[in-house]
Order: C-alpha cells, then sequence, then structure tokens
C-alpha cells in the first residue's frame, strides 16, 4: 500500500529516469513534493525500496533504479495491486466500508499505526477482522488498523492491539484520531488545538506532545473501537 507522497515521488523519479537516463536529486525531489526537508524525501526514498518499487546501488551518487512500477503507473499486474492512500486529504482508502448497527461484518485491515513515534501505514497484515455492529455506530465508512508501539497505554491502547476508525476529516477536543503529518506520517494520538497549532498528544508520559501547525496534519478518522486478542 503506497501513500499519495510515495506515488508520486515513483512517478517523479520514473519520469525522470525516462526523460534523461538518470534519477532527479533529493533537492529536486524535495522541490517536486513540496516538502520542507530532505529528511522526508530519505524517509520516503526508504519506503519505496522496503516495499520492492526502487533499488539503490551502492557506491554510486543519485544511484536509484526503478524495479516495479504499481498500474496506476503502468506496471504490469501480475496479481500486484498497491492500494494508494490519499495522503493528502481526509478521505479514507475506498473500500473502508459501512456496516448497520448489530451485524457482524468483516471490517477491511488497512495496516498498521503508530503509537509511538510516526510511521507510514504498511500493508502486510492479515486483509480483514471481524467487528460486532455495536462497534460501529453512527453513520459513515470504517476500517481498522493494528497499533504498533506504547504512547497510547495510558488510554488502554497496546501494541499489537487492533483499532477500529470511523473515517472523518475533523476532531473534537481531545478525541483519539488518525492523524496524518505533513501527507506521510500516519499515528494515533489524542487531538488537541492550541491557539493555531495542533496537539497530538500521547497516552504516556515518556512521550512528548507534538506541537505542530494546523496546515501540516489532517485528521483521517476518530478512533471508534478497540479488538484485542490473547
Amino acid at each position: 500500500m503506497l501513500t499519495k507522497k510515495q506515488l508520486d515521488l515513483l512517478d517523479f523519479i520514473n519520469k525522470r529516469l525516462a526523460k534523461d537516463g538518470v534519477p532527479p536529486s533529493f533537492d529536486e525531489m524535495k522541490d517536486a513534493l513540496d516538502l520542507r526537508s530532505k529528511s522526508g524525501i530519505h524517509r520516503l526514498i526508504t519506503a519505496l525500496e522496503e516495499r520492492g518499487f526502487i533499488r539503490r546501488l551502492a557506491h554510486r551518487a543519485r544511484a536509484i533504479e526503478i524495479v516495479k512500477l504499481p498500474e496506476s503507473l503502468g506496471g504490469a499486474p501480475a496479481g500486484f495491486r498497491p492500494q494508494v492512500i490519499e495522503g493528502d486529504r481526509p478521505d479514507t482508502p475506498s473500500n473502508a466500508i459501512e456496516i448497520s448497527k448489530g451485524a457482524i461484518a468483516e471490517l477491511p485491515l488497512m495496516g498498521r499505526i503508530a503509537a509511538g513515534r510516526p510511521i507510514e501505514a504498511i500493508n502486510d497484515v492479515p486483509p480483514g477482522v471481524m467487528v460486532p455492529g455495536q462497534m460501529v455506530q453512527g453513520a459513515g465508512k470504517h476500517y481498522a488498523l493494528e497499533v504498533k508501539g506504547d504512547s497510547m497505554i495510558d488510554a488502554g491502547i497496546n501494541d499489537g492491539d487492533v483499532v477500529v476508525i470511523r473515517e472523518s476529516s475533523d476532531a473534537a477536543e481531545g478525541d483519539i484520531v488518525v492523524a496524518q503529518v505533513e501527507g506521510y506520517e500516519a499515528t494515533l494520538k489524542r487531538f488537541r488545538r492550541r491557539g493555531g497549532m495542533i496537539v497530538l498528544e500521547a497516552a504516556n508520559p515518556a512521550y512528548e506532545p507534538r506541537v505542530l501547525p494546523e496546515g501540516s496534519v489532517s485528521v483521517q478518522g476518530r478512533l471508534v473501537g478497540l479488538i484485542r486478542t490473547y
């Protein structure tokens, strides 16, 4: 599963390789994706390499090789259909589903969400999870995420838990939300406002709150349930 930023970067690298025969520099990639620092490009490059889309060649400057492309960029299907999270919009993926209260249904397990330092959602986890309808109250689509990390333990959310999320682009003060930071980091935190800033607050004293400009944080959904396997 690729975020929109990952897909945009892969597309940019592929087009530059096709046009010039050499990949773009990190500065060019940063400018093309409108990022404020090259550290964001480093994270995106690492994520694309880990997912097998690119390969970095050792001992050569600016040496990046395209290994494969998703179908949306002209790659061959061959059973490979990556899902793209539109990271710069509040929409949740199209395979999030809406179920009636009282029903039992399988929610899509979209990946892993950090409850620690933000990480990118990944898609190497089982495809779905069964939930009772009572857990899915209110209108809207729902999906599930596996929690990685311990920053929300004082809110009763442990490493390895599965959280049920209702898609939403806004949040009330104190809601636990899926927040996307700068279009490519996803994290589970308590949402607060402080003046013109957004505070992403952990539920573990070992973690400091993250105070971010409002424009750099987008709410992807609110926590509505939790599943724990013993």
